[in-house]
């Protein structure tokens, strides 16, 4: 490890430990390295690099993804999920866990945001299943993990992040390669819930009469449609994902202000607020990782990670269980944004390199990342989850943890089958 590495890690290090936000720790731990170099003005490649890389097409998307998750999330949609998710599966002994699941999978999917879903759906239906008999934590737990699900259901923004920094993955072929692992997810999730209600003998729910499925379905068709939209409009070469982005803003504004009508235009400066904020700390977040890729790159710290991990193994399985465990480790402590940003020009040349399919290995990096948004002592779902729900991560831990392996179940399915994440894609030629 040259000194210069070494400079970055301690530095980088040494910040995130006073608790310095992360996209600070990465910019100031890049101005060090660069400094070090002595021929590079340090100032000079810093700024540039940073406004390179969110100088791009594709990142035009987050902003406005970003900003029609908050008009769906503040324009009445989660409550209308929750209806259609009770009308199909409430009626199941512990029929409000798997209303739960299914909610957060649908408005996950919708608004893009674990965060959001966690805040909108755990703020509904904790109190609801507290007052059922179900634990408090038990419904922390479960809200905290079943939010994840809709970072792996398009249209994601972390998708988005992944598909610029690899620098040649389709954003299309990745909305459709996390279906079916944000599907197998969600399911495993449900199973652990279907254990768990057995155990604790759950009543069953009153089964729905038809024309009120019919009812929940109507008032939710609307916004779920929004879902049929981006994909239909990407894959028929209507529009790019980031001209996508920009008209899910205007179907999400007019459903919330004259369809659903829980918004007013007066309503409209504080969401834009709101969306502002969020899409600034992203977009830092991607220009000072851009500026610490270049950093890596130029000491060849892809290249020597990868030689390092063909020197423990030349098995593929082993290296993708390393990349695992190293990831399922780092998402413990670090955000999954920064994680995308750091982490993907160092393992994608070696995944690559043992012939893993790119589109592939970002579904499994989200997969992997989305446990550790659940776990602590940096979950931020689990922080959201745990000040909604009126508890403690201490107290929510052990409950979650049949959650937690679930997940990384599933993750073992997606690593290992990767089918699950590419048939989509080829089948629509992608």
């Amino acid at each position: 490890m040259s000194a210069e590495v070494l400079i970055l890690l301690i530095v980088f290090a040494g910040l995130l430990f006073i608790n310095t936000p992360i996209a600070v720790c990465i910019g100031l731990a890049t101005v060090a390295t660069i400094v070090t170099l002595g021929d590079v003005p340090a100032g000079f490649m810093v700024a540039q690099r940073m406004s390179a890389g969110i100088a791009s097409f594709p990142l035009l998307a987050i902003p406005f993804f970003v900003l029609a998750g908050v008009l769906m999330g503040e324009g009445g949609m989660a409550r209308r999920l929750m209806d259609f998710a009770f009308a199909l599966v409430g009626r199941f002994r512990g029929g409000l866990a798997y209303v739960n699941t299914v909610t957060c999978m649908l408005f996950g999917a919708v608004s893009g945001s674990a965060a959001a879903a966690v805040s909108s759906i755990g703020g509904f239906m904790i109190p609801q299943m507290v007052e059922k008999g179900y634990k408090r934590e038990f419904a922390v737990a479960l809200t905290t993990t079943s939010a994840t699900t809709g970072l792996l259901i398009p249209p994601s923004n972390i998708m988005i992040v992944y598909a610029v920094v690899s620098g040649n993955v389709s954003v299309a072929a990745l909305f459709l390669a996390g279906v079916i692992p944000g599907v197998l997810v969600g399911v495993s999730l449900m199973a652990v819930s279907f254990v768990v209600n057995r155990r604790a003998n759950m009543a069953k729910g009153d089964a729905v009469p038809v024309d009120l499925v019919w009812k929940a379905l109507w008032g939710a068709a609307p916004g779920l449609f929004l879902i049929v939209v981006v994909l239909g409009g990407i894959l028929g070469g209507i529009f790019s994902a980031t001209e996508a982005s920009a008209i899910s803003v205007a179907y999400a504004a007019a459903l919330s202000l004259f369809i659903y009508r829980e918004l007013k235009i007066t309503d409209l400066p504080r969401i834009l607020l709101k969306a502002a904020k969020t899409t600034s700390v992203v977009m830092f977040l991607v220009g000072a990782s851009q500026a610490m890729s270049w950093v890596l790159a130029y000491e060849n710290v892809p290249q020597a990670v990868s030689a390092a991990m063909l020197t423990l193994s030349d098995n593929p399985l082993v290296i993708m269980l390393l990349i695992n465990v190293l990831l399922l480790i780092v998402g413990t402590f670090m955000d999954m944004t920064p994680a995308v940003l750091i982490f993907t020009p160092i393992f994608l040349p070696v995944v690559t390199g043992i012939g893993v399919d790119p589109v592939h290995f970002g579904i499994i990096l989200i997969a992997n990342l989305c446990i550790g948004l659940c776990t602590p002592p940096v979950g931020t779902c689990l922080f959201v989850g745990c000040s909604i729900g009126n508890t403690t991560i201490a107290k929510t831990t052990i409950p979650a943890i049949p959650f937690f392996l679930a997940m990384t179940v599933s993750l073992l399915l997606i690593t290992y089958i990767p089918g699950l994440s590419l048939w989509l894609p080829r089948w629509f030629g992608l």
